[in-house]
């Protein structure tokens, strides 16, 4: 087992190059297809565990409108452009994205002028 734990630390920690020369290596030697071999290229091609961490977009998500559900409504209403009726039924139907793919700016900036009107916000 500690074999193994080795070796997949020793395939996280390859460059791109190597990879490719592994893949090459798989295909000429064994008759692997690099296909398959590009689960070894995915392992480590987003950066790892500091991909998660440099997420550069973000869904502001109202879970709950609050007791001033009328204000959440009226800010909902005029960040999304959508209609009364229509940002009504958002709030009402909460958990529901209020805003998807902004910047972590622009999604804290929505999340504070819901929160300041009563509604629960997450931002995911």
């Amino acid at each position: 087992m500690a074999d193994i734990k080795s070796l997949a630390e020793s395939l996280v920690g390859l460059t791109v190059k190597e990879v490719q020369e592994l893949a090459d290596l798989l295909k000429n030697e064994y008759g692997i297809e690099p296909a398959a071999a590009a689960v070894v290229v995915s392992g480590d091609a987003g950066g790892g565990a500091g991909a998660a961490e440099e997420k550069t977009a973000f869904d502001v998500i109202l879970k709950n409108g609050g007791a001033s559900k009328l204000n959440v409504v009226k800010i909902v209403k005029d960040l999304t452009g959508l209609g009364l009726k229509e940002a009504k039924e958002l709030v009402d139907g909460a958990p529901k994205p209020v805003k998807e793919g902004v910047s972590k700016a622009e999604a804290e900036d929505i999340a504070a002028k819901l929160k300041e009107a009563g509604a629960e916000v997450e931002i995911a």
